[in-house]
C-alpha cells in the first residue's frame, strides 16, 4: 500500500513558480525580436522574476523591479518593443548597435519613468515622433546612426529636463528648429551629418547656458558664426562646426569661451583674421583647427601662448612669422601649417618643451636654420619642411631621433654633410633630401635603416661611391639619386632589391657596366641611368623585367648589339641615344616613332631614316652606265607622273573627308595632336582592354605621347529615371568628363561621334587599372605605401565629385577596375558611363530605373530600393579599400554565399584584423593598415546614414596614415592640371 501511495504522488505534475508580471512582459519582448545570437536565452519563463540573472536586465535591489534594459551589440532585429513601456520603474533602455527597424512608435511616450533612451546604430526610419517630449523624466535621448527622416520635431523645445540630445548621422532634411534654444537644461547637442536644408545657427541657442558640447558638423550651415550665440555658451567645452559653408570672420566672442577644450571650424569658407585679443582667457583650449578656410593675417601671439596640444592652420592664407612663444607650450604634439604664406624663422626652441610628434610647415616661405631641438622629447615621427628656404646644416639633435619615420626636406637651401647617424635611423621609411646642396658621401650606416622604403636624394652635391649597403635594405621601393657627383660602379648588391620599383641614377659620373643578376628586379617600373660614363653591353636579362615601362640609358658608352629580348618589354619611354651601340635594330623598334630613341649610335643599322650611313659596294658598270642612267630617268619620270596624279586625287578626297570628320570631333582641352592620328591606330594589335561597351586601344602619337581610345560598340549602356531623358554611355561620359577638372579624375582629351562610330580619347594610364594590377601576379608592385596613396587619391577624386561639383555627381560604378594608375601609381577615377548628376540634392536620394554597378560593390539599399545618392558610392569605395587591405576580390568562391564585406566582418570578429590583411604586405605597416581597414568598414556599414561623407573619408584616411599624409593640394606626387582654376565646377 505504501508503495502505491508513493507512486501516486510521484505521478503528479511538478509544481512551478509563476513568473511575475514584469517577466511576462519581457517574454512578450523576446517573442517580438529575432535573436540569432541567442542572447535572450537566459530569459527563462521558469524563473519567478527577471531579476534572476536575465541577460541585460538590472533591477532595483529593494523593490525588485526592473529599472534598466541594456541589450547593446546583441544583433537583435525587429520593431521597437513597446511592451517595455509597461515596466513602471524602467528608467533606462539601450539597444545600441542592433537591427531594430520600422518606425519609432508614438506610444513610446507611455514609458513614463524613462530617463535614458539609447537607440544608436539601428535601422529605425520615418519621422522622429514629437510625442517623445511627453516623457517627463527624460534626460538623455540618443537616436544617432539611424534612417530617421523629415524634420527635427519643433516640439522638442518643450523638454524641461533633457541634458543630452543626439540625432547625428540620420537623414533629417528639415531645418534646425529654433525652439531647441528653449531647452536650457541641455549639456550636449549633436545634429551632425544630416542632409539638413541650408540654415543658419539659430540665435536662440544663446539660451543654452548649460551647453558643454555643440556638434553641428556637416549640417549645411550657412551664414556667419553668430557672436551673440557664442557669448552665451559660457560652459562650452567642445565646439564643432566643421564641414559647413559658414562664411565671414571668426567672432571675437569665440575667445570668451573660457571652458572650451576643442574648437573645430575646419573646411568652411571663413575669411578675415583671427581675433587679435581674448585668447588669453581660453586657458582650457587644447585643440584648435581652422584649416581649409580663407583666413588671412598673422597668427596671434596670444593663441600660440595657450597650452595647446594640436594646432591646425593649414590651407589658409596666413602671413607673417610663427610666434616664438609657441615653443613654450608644454603639451604641443601636432603643428600643421602647410600651404600658407608664412615666412621668417621657425622658433628656435620649438620641440624643446613639448612632446612634438608631427610637424608640417611645407609650402611656405620659412628661411634660416632648422631648430636644434625638434626631437628633444624623443617623440618626433614626421618632419616635413618641403618647399621652403631653410638653409644651413641638419641639426645634430635629429641624428638621435629614433622615433622619426618620415623626413621630407625637399626643395630648400640646406647644405653640408648629412650626419652618418641620420642615414641609419631605424624607423625612417621615407627620406627625401632632393633639391638642396648637401655634399659628402652616403654613409654605409644606411644599412641600419631597415624600414627605409623611399630614398630620394637627387639634385644635390653628393659624391663618392654609392654604398653597397643600400642593397641590404630589403624594403626599399624607390631609389632616386640623379643630379649628383657619384662615381664608381653601380653596386652589385642593388640586384638584391627585389621590391625595387624605381631606380634613377642619371646625371652622375658612374662607370662600369650593369651588375649581374638584374633579372631579380621583377617589380622595377622605371630605370634611368642616363648621362653617366657606363659602358659594356646591355644585358639580355633586361628583357625579362615584366613591368618595366620606362628605360633611359642615353648619353653613356654602352656598346654591342641591342638585345632582341628587349622586344618583350612594354615600354612607354625608351631612350638609348648617344651611346656606341652597333648592329641591326630589333624588328619591333625599326619604326619611325623610335628614331629619336637610337640617334647618336653611328654603328646602328636599320630602316629608320638618317639612323645609319649607306653601306655596301656601289661599283659601277663601266660599259653600261649610260644605258642604266637612261632607264632610271625614264622610270623615274613615269613614277613621278603616276604619283602626282594619285596624290592629287587623294588630296581632293581627303579634304572632303576632313571637312566632314572635323565637324564630328569635339575637344575639351588644348590638344597636342591631330584627331586624324587616331583612326589609323585602331587596330587589333593595339587593343589593351575590352568590355561590354567596346574596346580600348593604346595609340602612340607622332609626337611620342600616348593616348587611350575607347571605341564604343552599338547599343551602349543606357540609364533613365523619372526626371532625366535617356542618355547612353557616350553622352554621360562626355557630359561628365567634358566639364570637370581634377588631378584624380581621368582626363578626356576629345571625342568623336559619327554615325555608329563613337570614340572617346583619354589620357593614357601606363599602369592600367587597380583591379588588373591588384588581382594578378603583379600584385607585388603594390606595397602598402603605394596602396595607401591609391586609396587617398581615389577618395579625393570622389570627394570632388560629391562635394565640389554643383550639383553633385554620383559615379554609381566605383570599383577597382575603374581606378586607373599613371606611371607614378597616382590613381584617377574613370568610366562615367552610368554616372548621375543628382539634381534633387535636397531630397537626399534619386530613383533609378535599373541597378547600375558591379557585383560585390553595390550598396545593399541601392540593390533593393533603386534609391541612389552619394552614400552608394561610399559603400563601393569601402569595398575598394577592403580590396587594397586584403588583396582579395569582392566576390570569391572561397567566401561561399558571402561577399568581401561580409567575409571581412565575420573574420575580423572571429579571428581579429591580422587574419584579413594581405600577407604580401610588410608587417611594419600593420598599425596603419588596421586603421585604413577600419575606414573601409565604416564605409560599408549597412546603414547609409552611418557611412561618412567622402570629404570625411579623405580626412579619416589622412589621419589613418601614420605619416600624417597631406591633403590633395599639398601632395605634389600627383600635380594638378595647369588649366585648373576653380574649386567648384558647375555641371
Amino acid at each position: 500500500m505504501f508503495v502505491l501511495i508513493s507512486l501516486f504522488f510521484l505521478s503528479l505534475p511538478l509544481s512551478t513558480t509563476p513568473l511575475n508580471q514584469e517577466g511576462l512582459y519581457l517574454q512578450q519582448v523576446k517573442l517580438g525580436l529575432s535573436d540569432p545570437s541567442g542572447v535572450l536565452s537566459s530569459w527563462n519563463d521558469r524563473d519567478d522574476t527577471p531579476c534572476a540573472g536575465w541577460y541585460g536586465v538590472r533591477c532595483d535591489p529593494v523593490t525588485r523591479r526592473v529599472i534598466s534594459i541594456d541589450l547593446s551589440n546583441s544583433q537583435l532585429a525587429g520593431p521597437f518593443p513597446t511592451y517595455l513601456c509597461r515596466l513602471s520603474s524602467l528608467s533606462s533602455i539601450s539597444f545600441f548597435n542592433n537591427f531594430i527597424n520600422s518606425s519609432l512608435p508614438s506610444d513610446i511616450s507611455m514609458c513614463r519613468a524613462l530617463e535614458d533612451l539609447n537607440l544608436v546604430s539601428n535601422l529605425l526610419l520615418g519621422p522622429i515622433p514629437g510625442s517623445l517630449v511627453e516623457l517627463p523624466n527624460l534626460r538623455s535621448l540618443n537616436l544617432a546612426g539611424n534612417n530617421f527622416s523629415g524634420d527635427i520635431p519643433s516640439e522638442f523645445g518643450k523638454f524641461r529636463r533633457l541634458e543630452s540630445l543626439s540625432l547625428a548621422g540620420n537623414l533629417l532634411n528639415g531645418t534646425i528648429p529654433s525652439q531647441l534654444g528653449n531647452v536650457s537644461s541641455l549639456k550636449e547637442l549633436s545634429l551632425a551629418y544630416n542632409p539638413l536644408s541650408p540654415s543658419v545657427i539659430p540665435t536662440q541657442f544663446a539660451n543654452l547656458t548649460n551647453l558643454e558640447k555643440l556638434w553641428l558638423a556637416s549640417c549645411k550651415l550657412v551664414g556667419s558664426i553668430p557672436g551673440n550665440v557664442l557669448s552665451g555658451l559660457s560652459r562650452l567645452q567642445n565646439l564643432d562646426l566643421s564641414g559647413n559653408s559658414l562664411n565671414g570672420s571668426i567672432p571675437r566672442s569665440l575667445t570668451e569661451l573660457k571652458s572650451v577644450i576643442q574648437i573645430e571650424l575646419y573646411d568652411n569658407n571663413l575669411s578675415g583674421e583671427l581675433p587679435s585679443v581674448g585668447f588669453p582667457n581660453m586657458t582650457a583650449l587644447r585643440r584648435f583647427d581652422v584649416s581649409t578656410n580663407e583666413l588671412t593675417g598673422t597668427i596671434p601671439d596670444e593663441l600660440c601662448a595657450l597650452p595647446l596640444e594640436s594646432l591646425n592652420l593649414f590651407e589658409n592664407r596666413f602671413e607673417g612669422t610663427l610666434p616664438e612663444i609657441i615653443a613654450k607650450s608644454p603639451n604641443l604634439y601636432e603643428l600643421m601649417l602647410f600651404n600658407n604664406k608664412l615666412r621668417g624663422l621657425l622658433p628656435s626652441q620649438l620641440g624643446m618643451n613639448s612632446p612634438l610628434r608631427w610637424l608640417d610647415v611645407s609650402y611656405n616661405r620659412f628661411s634660416g636654420e632648422m631648430p636644434q631641438n625638434l626631437c628633444a622629447k624623443g617623440e618626433l615621427e614626421a618632419l616635413i619642411l618641403i618647399y621652403n628656404s631653410f638653409s644651413g646644416k641638419i641639426p645634430e639633435s635629429l641624428v638621435k631621433c629614433n622615433s622619426l619615420g618620415r623626413i621630407r626636406l625637399r626643395n630648400n637651401k640646406l647644405n653640408g654633410t648629412v650626419p652618418d647617424e641620420l642615414w641609419g635611423l631605424p624607423r625612417v621609411y621615407l627620406l627625401e633630401l632632393d633639391e638642396n646642396s648637401f655634399s659628402g658621401k652616403v654613409s654605409d650606416r644606411i644599412s641600419s635603416a631597415y624600414n627605409l622604403s623611399v630614398l630620394k636624394i637627387s639634385k644635390n652635391l653628393f659624391s663618392g661611391y654609392i654604398p653597397m649597403e643600400i642593397g641590404f635594405l630589403g624594403n626599399l621601393k624607390e631609389f632616386s639619386a640623379s643630379g649628383n657627383l657619384f662615381t664608381g660602379e653601380i653596386p652589385r648588391t642593388l640586384v638584391k632589391l627585389d621590391s625595387l620599383t624605381k631606380l634613377v641614377l642619371s646625371d652622375n659620373e658612374l662607370s662600369g657596366g650593369f651588375p649581374e643578376g638584374i633579372q631579380s628586379w621583377e617589380s622595377l617600373n622605371e630605370l634611368d641611368l642616363s648621362n653617366n660614363k657606363l659602358s659594356g653591353s646591355i644585358p639580355s636579362e633586361i628583357g625579362r623585367l615584366p613591368v618595366l615601362n620606362y628605360l633611359d640609358l642615353s648619353r653613356n658608352f654602352f656598346s654591342g648589339k641591342i638585345p632582341l629580348e628587349m622586344q618583350q618589354l612594354k615600354l612607354n619611354v625608351l631612350n638609348l641615344s648617344n651611346n656606341r651601340l652597333s648592329g641591326e635594330l630589333p624588328p619591333l623598334y625599326a619604326n619611325d616613332i623610335y628614331t629619336s630613341s637610337f640617334m647618336g649610335n653611328p654603328g646602328l643599322c636599320g630602316d629608320l631614316k638618317g639612323l645609319c650611313p649607306n653601306i655596301g659596294d656601289s661599283k659601277k658598270m663601266p660599259h653600261s652606265w649610260i644605258l642604266v642612267t637612261i632607264f632610271l630617268l625614264a622610270g623615274l619620270v613615269l613614277i613621278v607622273g603616276l604619283a602626282w596624279f594619285y596624290f592629287q586625287y587623294r588630296a581632293s578626297k581627303r579634304n572632303n573627308t576632313k571637312r566632314t570628320a572635323m565637324s564630328k570631333w569635339r575637344s575639351f582641352h588644348k590638344l597636342g595632336f591631330s584627331e586624324f592620328e587616331i583612326g589609323d591606330c585602331l587596330k587589333e594589335e593595339n587593343v589593351i582592354g575590352s568590355g561590354s561597351s567596346g574596346k580600348v586601344y593604346k595609340v602612340l602619337l607622332s609626337g611620342g605621347g600616348m593616348v587611350a581610345v575607347k571605341k564604343l560598340s552599338r547599343g551602349t549602356r543606357k540609364d533613365s529615371n523619372s526626371v532625366h531623358s535617356e542618355k547612353d554611355e557616350f553622352e554621360m561620359e562626355v557630359e561628365t568628363l567634358g566639364k570637370i577638372r581634377h588631378k584624380n579624375i581621368v582626363k578626356l582629351w576629345c571625342c568623336c561621334s559619327t554615325g555608329d562610330c563613337k570614340l572617346l580619347v583619354y589620357e593614357y594610364m601606363p599602369n592600367g587599372s587597380l583591379g588588373d594590377l591588384l588581382h594578378s601576379r603583379k600584385r607585388g608592385l603594390l606595397d602598402w605605401p603605394i596602396r595607401y596613396t591609391i586609396a587617398l587619391d581615389a577618395a579625393e577624386g570622389l570627394s570632388y565629385l560629391h562635394h565640389d561639383c554643383n550639383p553633385p555627381i554620383v559615379h554609381r560604378d566605383v570599383k577597382s577596375n575603374n581606378i586607373l594608375l599613371d606611371a607614378e601609381f597616382c590613381a584617377k577615377v574613370s568610366d562615367f558611363g552610368v554616372a548621375k548628376v543628382v539634381q534633387r540634392v535636397d531630397k537626399g536620394t534619386e530613383s533609378m530605373s535599373v541597378v547600375a554597378g558591379s557585383c560585390g560593390y553595390i550598396a545593399p539599399e541601392y540593390a533593393y530600393t533603386l534609391r541612389v545618392n552619394e552614400k552608394s558610392d561610399i559603400y563601393s569605395f569601402g569595398v575598394v579599400i577592403l580590396e587594397l587591405v586584403t588583396g582579395r576580390q569582392p566576390v570569391d568562391p572561397e567566401f561561399g554565399e558571402k561577399d568581401l564585406v561580409n567575409w571581412v566582418c565575420t573574420t575580423v570578429d572571429q579571428k581579429g584584423a591580422d587574419s584579413v590583411i594581405d600577407p604580401k604586405l610588410d608587417s611594419v605597416h600593420k598599425d596603419e593598415i588596421s586603421r585604413v581597414l577600419n575606414v573601409g568598414l565604416q564605409c560599408t556599414v549597412s546603414l547609409p546614414v552611418s557611412r561618412p561623407s567622402m570629404r570625411r573619408v579623405v580626412k579619416m584616411l589622412q589621419e589613418a596614415g601614420s605619416e600624417t599624409k597631406p591633403k590633395s593640394s599639398y601632395n605634389k606626387l600627383c600635380p594638378y592640371y595647369p588649366e585648373e582654376g576653380n574649386d567648384q565646377v558647375e555641371v
